[in-house]
């Protein structure tokens, strides 16, 4: 009984942590901050009592999907799903950040993304609903159909499965871990080191333009491997070197002139009302 309370948390965090959940100020609200699993593994280190290892491991998580895209509705993973079921079940369990990177990575490639494409699925079913009591001028039915029934199933698709996967599944993860061979254990641990690597080569992939742009991580990895400053010191250094290089680039002067000309530093025009 011990896990009901931070089971049925972490099931209503990742229900607030989606996209279109509404009681938390929407996407900025919801998915872009309760969805994030560094404020994740925060979150269900409170609820487990552990708020040290809880970050940890949503620190953990987070490098791996710091470079993860929704394009068009289409994801790769299901990042809700993800922290909150694997930091989750990681917590319930070992509390080791390197298994709750593989357990997310599982989570949400697997189970989340089979409830995420069953909630696109109920979705357009709502939307016929919607948009049939919209051409009645039917308040209530547009109220009912576009809001409080997506929200119902957008709460039993997240909330349910998270909290029964960490509420039943402790047991599950404990002997698994006990049973195996120690050399896949440490495989597992081996993999969820690397991973958070992964997720950060993918991001430089996303940012690096020129391969000249590379100088700036290496002259940061000096900094934190050699030098021992502490990241929060190198963060400022970054913030005061990407200040610098902007200002000798020209665009920071050359930003009034193209908005006084409604045209872009490049001499392009941008139209007002896109955006």
């Amino acid at each position: 009984m011990e896990l009901l309370f931070p089971a049925l948390m972490c099931g209503i965090f990742c229900y607030l942590g989606a996209i279109e959940s509404a009681p938390m100020f929407g996407i900025t609200g919801s998915f872009y901050m309760v969805g994030r699993p560094l404020v994740g593994g925060l979150l269900c280190g409170l609820v487990f009592g552990d708020v040290t290892a809880g970050v940890l491991c949503g620190v953990a998580v987070q490098a791996v999907f710091i470079a993860n895209l929704s394009t068009g509705g289409a994801t790769n993973s299901e990042i809700t799903y993800a922290t909150y079921g694997g930091i989750g079940l990681a917590m319930a369990t070992t509390k080791d950040p390197a298994v709750a990177v593989t357990l997310s990575v599982l989570v949400g490639n697997t189970f989340g993304l089979i409830f995420y494409n069953t909630r696109m699925a109920l979705y357009s079913f709502f939307n016929n609903g919607a948009q049939k009591a919209a051409e009645e001028n039917n308040d209530r039915g547009i109220t009912l159909w576009h809001v409080i029934y997506p929200q119902i199933c957008t709460f039993f698709l997240r909330a349910v499965p998270v909290f029964l996967a960490i509420y039943l599944g402790q047991g599950l993860v404990d002997s698994l871990l006990a049973s195996v061979p120690e050399v896949v254990t440490h495989i597992i641990s081996v993999l969820g080191g690397v991973l958070p690597a992964l997720g950060i080569g993918m991001l430089m992939n996303i940012v690096i333009k020129e391969k000249i742009q590379l100088i700036y991580f290496f002259a940061g990895f000096v900094l934190l491997a050699f030098a021992g400053l502490p990241m929060v010191a190198i963060v400022f250094i970054a913030a005061l070197v990407a200040y610098l290089v902007y200002q000798s680039s020209g665009k920071a002067a050359a930003a009034p002139a193209a908005e006084a000309t409604g045209d872009n530093a490049d001499g392009s025009y941008e139209d007002d009302d896109l955006f």
